[in-house]
């Protein structure tokens, strides 16, 4: 059961639940600005400090779970969010916590979107979730988000099959939406040779057509693509609907993006009010 809060918000408020990227490539930053691009309020919960840039990762220090449970809590007192993206969880402590946060708002009937960019492994190879935070996000936060979004990568890494071509995707899709027929997935295509992303929603397959765009501004388009797929939700749009449009600002965030950094650099995540006021 839907419970609506009267009087509605001017805009809806979004939580994102992630990592901390100081070069504000990926991570709650990124989040942040795609959530204001989109018209959203944007809050946030983070779950691990960062030394990165563009070039690399070269530490993380997760957040206690006894501070991520007192933010959620704060944040739920106060600011309570109409839609959640969760980003990096980093151990099997942390993806607990927001098990028990998103247990408790079903328990209080509150229907909130959430979508889980399944953040496990960095570009450059540095771990962001471990051996038992994959279990815990198995066992204790799959059944209780409505949409994943996961690479080819982390896919494989879900599922334990091998996604060499678009049928094998399409498998191992299906092998975790037979575990889970509520989960929507979202298999995104950035790393293929045909940037196509792949949507499994109540048992049906839609290919989104993509291309590639000649930029070295890829930093954290995971993390912008299923925060600007959680504001789709927000406006009402389906799963299908809002990710092809999270696919075009992406697309847009990149195109339009400028050279900073040494490394992947940063997308443009406020093209829509550039082009606006151009």
């Amino acid at each position: 059961m839907l419970v609506v809060m009267s009087p509605a918000p001017a805009r809806p408020t979004a939580l994102t639940i992630a990592g901390f990227d100081p070069s504000s490539g990926a991570g709650v930053t990124a989040d942040l600005a795609v959530f204001a691009a989109h018209g959203c309020f944007g809050t946030s919960a983070v779950t691990a400090l960062t030394v990165q840039s563009t070039v690399d990762i070269r530490r993380v220090e997760a957040t206690g779970a006894d501070l991520l449970a007192e933010t959620l809590s704060c944040l739920q007192d106060d600011l309570p969010p109409a839609g959640i993206k969760i980003g990096m969880l980093a151990n099997g402590d942390l993806v607990r916590v927001v098990a028990d946060y998103l247990r408790t708002l079903r328990a209080e009937g509150l229907a909130v979107p959430v979508v889980l960019d399944p953040v496990m492994v960095s570009t450059s190879g540095s771990v962001l979730l471990d051996a038992h935070g994959l279990a815990a996000l198995h066992a204790d936060l799959l059944p209780l988000v409505d949409v994943i979004t996961p690479n080819v990568d982390e896919l494989e890494l879900l599922t334990d099959l091998t996604c060499s071509d678009e049928p094998a995707i399409r498998l191992a899709m299906a092998a975790l939406h037979a575990r889970l027929p509520g989960l929507a997935i979202v298999a995104t295509g950035g790393h293929r040779p045909e940037p196509d992303d792949i949507v499994l929603q109540a048992g049906a397959f839609h290919v989104l057509r993509g291309h590639h765009i000649a930029t070295t501004a890829t930093h954290g388009t995971g993390c912008a693509y299923s925060s600007a797929l959680l504001c789709g939700l927000l406006a009402g749009h389906d799963v299908v609907v809002a990710a092809e449009r999270a696919k075009r600002y992406v697309e847009g965030a990149m195109t339009f993006a400028e050279p900073l950094g040494k490394g992947r650099g940063p997308m443009r995540l406020d093209w829509p009010a550039r082009r606006l006021h151009r």
